[in-house]
């Protein structure tokens, strides 16, 4: 698994631009789609896939401890579906 370390030192060896400014713009970049998911919009970036959001509905649950059912209130989510070009690329 890559992580943002990984991400950073990798763009940097291709780009030979500092770490510092890759770093700042991997973490504005997740930043952007953070604020555009919360307003409600889908974030579509094109060859890769779609950031959008996801209303999951009100349900009942049981919990897990004493098995007695609970009421789960409705709640949003982000979701991720990948492009064409990138399911044929996995």
């Amino acid at each position: 698994m890559a992580g943002k370390a990984d991400m950073v030192t990798r763009i940097h060896e291709l780009t030979n631009i500092t770490k510092t400014d890759v770093a700042m713009v991997y973490d504005e970049i997740f930043s952007q789609i953070g604020e555009t998911l919360s307003g409600g919009d889908k974030v579509s970036i094109p060859n890769f896939g779609t950031f959008l959001v996801s209303e999951r509905a009100a349900r009942q649950g049981r919990n897990p401890a004493t098995g007695a059912t609970i009421q789960i209130a409705a709640s949003k989510t982000a979701r991720f579906k990948a492009s064409k070009n990138l399911k044929e690329q996995l």
